[in-house]
């Protein structure tokens, strides 16, 4: 599986941070052919289920990931969002976190996804992983600004 971390700096609250990493449709703003829905709730809750689907012209392809644990930032408290991707296609999770600084103020997030893509031998995980720090990377951006 190919692993990689992502780690941004805002000076926006913990809060606001929040709300727009949550935000789902908005990550399928950066990610080319994409589209990202909540599938199933509210995208906000343990259980619910969000959808991504690329589609270059008849070519498709659909990554569904469940909301296993989620905990929005509060008083004193960070926030952390975990899915797991349960499709045909990529498999594996990512995790959302927020943290608040002290005494600096402002946020950081760290986005960590550890990804397998079917048909996709180990071998070519370095380029997986590099391909998923530029796209995301773009995203998280795109999120935070």
């Amino acid at each position: 599986m190919a692993r990689f971390v992502l780690t941004r700096r805002s000076p926006l609250t913990a809060e606001a941070c929040w709300d727009r990493l949550t935000d789902w449709p908005r990550h399928g703003d950066r990610v080319p052919f994409t589209t990202v829905r909540a599938d199933h709730g509210s995208g906000r809750q343990v259980g619910d289920t969000i959808l991504a689907r690329t589609r270059v012209g008849p070519l498709a392809f659909d990554d569904p990931m469940e909301i296993v644990d989620l905990v929005a930032p509060g008083p004193g408290r960070d926030g952390s969002c975990r899915l797991e991707k349960r499709g045909r296609v990529v498999r594996g999770w990512a995790e959302l976190t927020v943290r608040r600084l002290h005494p600096e103020g402002g946020t950081e997030v760290t986005w960590t996804e550890q990804i397998s893509i079917a048909c996709f031998p180990r071998a070519v995980d370095p380029v997986v992983a590099c391909s998923g720090r530029a796209v995301f990377g773009r995203v998280l951006s795109h999120l935070l600004s």
